[in-house]
């Protein structure tokens, strides 16, 4: 290895330092050199997460190699322009505008804006988007518009137009703060690039730590492994481990993680989530062993060593493949299809018959993509011994409870042997919910006795984590001559990948949602489940809704065209009114529809006639049209939903907060504020959020407070901060009805730290889980109600579609931070934009970055998009809220869908509606050809009446 000495003149100081001159980037110095506000999203220059400024150029600096940089070049990163006691005005109108979110692209964004505005201090929003659309700065979570806000703030104060005073929230301490925006604790560290994310820690750990990379062969997704040859590997520079299935199994690790099931349908199966194969490949981003060195590049060059063996075997890369009578088991001894679940209402037996006799039915087969999660820090993990001698693992946790579970059976060790710690996260959106990384860094540092840091880049990151479920759906639906509608049928195969767990829960949701919230009086379904050869299926934001909707929300259009009915008005026929019931049989727990549509028609009727005047009024080249969708979600995991946390009284008469609200981006941190302030502040209104410390996710430290999914966190954290609130302020009341202090409690000996045990079953009763032969329950408490518009415009000649404005009207209940609720709003919208249009994981080899895998950019997301929160009453929720998140990723892909068919008349069934399928649409159009985008019914698996007669004879109990 040949060094270099070069200086740079670094945020106005000249930085002399070594450096490889063929391998180091401009990234990997200025994080060398301890300036780490420069993150490494993607390392392939298609994110920006790295950008800074080069000699008055915005740069991504993970591809600008250093030897390409001349001496004494102008390098400004995002430490140089501000810090938490000064920041620039950038970085403060970020925070106060909520461009924050994860964080982790933010310092990008900064960066890029900060050479914007020395260009031009009086931007357009428009002159904004295309800066970030020309450098390549992608955010996965705001969906881009309070980013643009933050530059024009900036932009403002910058020109002596406005102050920093200006664009804070004022508050008086007398103020119910409850609903109002509230900044997130750490969104000023991370705004000014001082937050340390995964590999910040790693590379700020100590001396010793050793330096692990998985060997992933990445040359099949289906074969039976011959041989593993570590031999090669074993023999290179730095290596300590080549840690292989075998030397797990010798240190008693048991090198699988649970095996769980949430339905009495669900075939038994053993521990089949090996996480080191040796056997048998069984997708293509399986693990083989994993390289232990004592750097980062020597683990890097030890794990391309290691060689495989292998016999090819079919590769069954979706559920169409997979449930083929020839199709050999994925998992020997265990069926591919390994649940199915039915659902009955009504007259459910004649449901084929009423839809044959209606006056209007319609029917199609509708598919919704494997869209990959893509958040721009991808996967990242450090595991140690701590002090108290556990086996810690510092990760991307959305669940630290059930994680540590998870890490302790893979590793044969009693879960209190074991300790969970979220890092600063930068965005997950359900992935993070799998243990499989960090059970491996774990492993290793068990093995080695050593700590460890397991480095994982971002196409093997994206090939390793799970994706959204895929979903074939085979639907009909029909309504009577004014348009009621009378019954609907649909059958349904979820594609799950290579692993079980999870998969029988979410064909359960796909139930829950199919025609949500219409008054559907009878309906015959059936929703089935298989293994795959592809990406495994884990949780993403939606979590088993969008695929039902994709089919729902086509047929409600599709129906209301054939009716002859506007699309809006069928709509507004058909939700469900009080005394009528969801498709499982049970009431709503409210009936905010109608208002809900009240508030949306407006705005349907003004972007309808824009479209259509604009229509008439040019060439045709480019049409424009309106589409609505409704979406939702359940809050909770039903009767067996819990929550613990803790609050303590510290000497100064300030209070600490305890809880695993695990932040992923959503503002865990800023929900917890916001709870525990309104809280304390029924007994100290005095209480401002200064006074509150908070102590987050690590299970050493804080209690159970649940997992950060099922939109359940702000509903039960608040109600387990409402107790602990209680129990404290009951131990410090005196006789007279003051309180004691600090000093006071600790004299008579009284405990100055109390939780809140919050569980739902203690609440209500009327929580039943879905029960397996007719698909009837209610196991949620709450309920999200989400109404979506969207606005696009057609390219009659490429078939590019662009979305040019987007409306959803929502009732979450009392909104609790709006800064918060409006992220999760304009991020569920972007991604669903993007599940409509580009986002895909589906060709392995192909998908390999963000880029490749269709993730939005700035000028693919609107800039015009309405949010109005009906800011109702939950009678269940803690101060009246209710959940939010995976409403606002719901139904909404499907309003983009069928604004293009009012566009260009051409449906598209099979997700995304790339250019080629609208063209190829437009083009049978004009022909008179039939629309190339629908396809033949799928066959998936068995008749789909033999197999629910089946079913029916072979009634099963909960």
């Amino acid at each position: 290895m040949k060094l270099s000495k070069k200086t740079l003149t670094i945020n106005g100081a000249d930085r002399t330092f070594v450096c490889d001159p063929d391998q180091d980037t401009l990234a990997s110095v200025l994080r060398r050199l301890g300036l780490t506000g420069t993150k490494v999203g993607c390392g392939t220059g298609v994110c920006g997460a790295c950008s800074v400024v080069l000699d008055d150029k915005v740069v991504r600096s993970c591809t600008r190699k250093i030897k390409g940089i001349k001496d004494f070049s102008k390098v400004v990163t995002i430490e140089g322009i501000g810090n938490p006691m000064n920041p620039h005005p950038l970085q403060y109108a970020f925070v106060h505008t909520a461009a924050i979110q994860c964080g982790f692209c933010s310092p990008g964004f900064i960066m890029s804006a900060y050479q914007l505005l020395k260009e031009n201090q009086a931007p357009s929003r428009e002159e904004v988007r295309d800066w970030f659309q020309k450098h390549r700065n992608i955010c996965r979570c705001t969906g881009y518009k309070q980013i643009v806000d933050g530059v024009m703030e900036a932009a403002a104060i910058l020109r002596g137009e406005k102050t920093l005073e200006d664009i804070r929230f004022k508050w008086e301490k007398e103020t119910d703060l409850y609903g109002k925006p509230l900044i997130r604790p750490n969104a000023l560290a991370k705004a000014c690039g001082v937050c340390d994310f995964g590999d910040d820690v790693a590379l700020k750990m100590p001396e010793e730590t050793l330096h692990a990379v998985l060997v992933m062969p990445r040359v099949t997704s289906h074969a039976n492994i011959i041989r593993i040859d570590t031999s090669e590997a074993e023999k290179a520079p730095g290596v300590v481990q080549i840690i292989t299935a075998k030397d797990v199994q010798k240190a008693g690790c048991k090198n699988a993680l649970m095996a769980y099931t949430f339905s009495p349908r669900t075939l038994p199966y053993d521990q089949v989530h090996k996480l080191i194969q040796d056997e048998k490949i069984i997708s293509w981003g399986n693990v083989i062993a994993i390289a232990v060195a004592d750097t980062k590049a020597r683990a890097q060059e030890a794990a391309e060593l290691v060689k495989m063996e292998y016999e090819q075997l079919p590769e069954y890369m979706n559920y169409l493949e997979a449930v083929l009578p020839d199709a050999m088991e994925i998992h020997p001894g265990m069926p591919n299809i390994y649940c199915q679940h039915p659902l009955r209402k009504g007259a459910a037996d004649d449901v084929a018959k009423l839809i044959e006799e209606a006056a209007f039915s319609v029917e199609g087969s509708f598919y919704s993509s494997r869209e990959p999660h893509l958040s721009i820090e991808g996967d990242t993990v450090q595991s140690y011994y701590d002090e108290d001698g556990l086996l810690t693992v510092q990760c991307k946790s959305m669940t630290n409870y059930f994680d540590r579970d998870d890490i302790a059976e893979a590793l044969g060790e009693e879960i209190e042997n074991i300790r969970v710690v979220e890092n600063p996260t930068g965005g997950s959106f359900g992935w993070a919910m799998n243990a499989g990384s960090y059970a491996l860094c774990a492993m290793a540092a068990k093995l080695t006795r050593m700590p460890v840091a397991l480095h994982i880049d971002y196409a093997q990151f994206i090939a390793l984590s799970g994706k959204r479920s895929p979903a074939y759906m085979n639907g009909r639906l029909a309504c009577d001559a004014e348009g009621k509608i009378l019954a609907g049928e649909f059958d349904a195969g979820m594609d799950h990948g290579a692993y079980h767990e999870m998969g029988d829960d979410k064909i359960i949701r796909m139930l829950r949602f199919i025609f949500y919230p219409y008054y559907v009086p009878n309906a015959l379904g059936l929703s089935r489940v298989a293994i795959t050869n592809h990406a495994f299926g884990t949780a993403y934001r939606g979590y088993g809704a969008p695929q039902a909707f994709t089919c729902g929300e086509a047929l409600i259009d599709m129906l209301a065209e054939k009716a002859g009915m506007d699309p809006f008005e069928f709509r507004y026929k058909n939700i469900a009114r009080p005394g009528q019931d969801n498709i499982n049989q049970v009431p709503f727990l409210e009936y905010p529809m109608e208002a809900m549509m009240d508030k949306m028609k407006p705005m349907y009727e003004e972007a309808k006639k824009k479209a259509e005047e604009f229509n008439a009024a040019t060439d045709g080249s480019v049409r424009k049209g309106v589409g609505l969708a409704w979406g939702g979600y359940t809050v909770g995991l039903g009767a067996v939903d819990e929550a613990s946390v803790a609050i303590e009284l510290r000497p100064d008469g300030k209070f600490t907060k305890y809880d695993t609200w695990q932040d992923q981006g959503q503002g865990g941190d800023a929900g917890s504020l916001i709870h525990t302030l309104q809280a304390l502040r029924q007994y100290f209104p005095q209480v401002t959020p200064e006074d509150i410390r908070l102590v987050q996710a690590d299970t050493k430290l804080c209690p159970n407070t649940g997992e950060s999914a099922g939109s359940r966190s702000h509903f039960a954290n608040g109600k387990a901060t409402i107790l602990a609130a209680k129990n404290l302020t009951d131990a410090m009341r005196k006789e007279d009805g003051t309180y004691r202090t600090y000093d006071e409690m600790a004299a008579e000996g009284i405990p100055t730290k109390y939780n809140g045990d919050w569980t739902a079953a203690s609440e209500w009763d009327d929580l039943v889980e879905i029960e397996p032969n007719e698909g009837m329950g209610n196991p949620a408490y709450a309920y999200i109600y989400t109404l979506f518009l969207a606005e696009v415009a057609v390219d009659m000649r490429t078939g590019k579609t662009t979305v040019e404005g987007f409306r959803c009207v929502d009732e979450v209940g009392k909104v609790g931070n709006v800064q918060s609720l409006d992220g999760q709003a304009y991020g569920g919208i972007s991604h669903s934009i993007g599940f409509a249009l580009s986002e895909d994981y589906e060709d392995v080899r192909k998908h390999t970055n963000m880029l490749a895998a269709g993730v939005p950019t700035i000028k693919d997301i609107p800039d015009d998009m309405t949010l109005i929160h009906m800011n109702g009453e939950n009678a269940r929720g803690p101060w009246g809220s209710s959940g939010c998140s995976e409403g606002f990723q719901s139904g909404n892909h499907v309003a983009v869908l069928n604004a293009i068919n009012h566009a260009c008349g051409v449906r598209i069934h099979e997700l995304p509606a790339t250019p080629e399928k609208v063209k190829a649409g437009i083009e049978a159009l004009a022909k008179g050809e039939p629309n190339p985008n629908v396809p033949e019914t799928y066959f998936l698996g068995s008749d789909f009446y033999d197999e629910l007669e089946a079913i029916k004879e072979k009634p099963m109990s909960l």
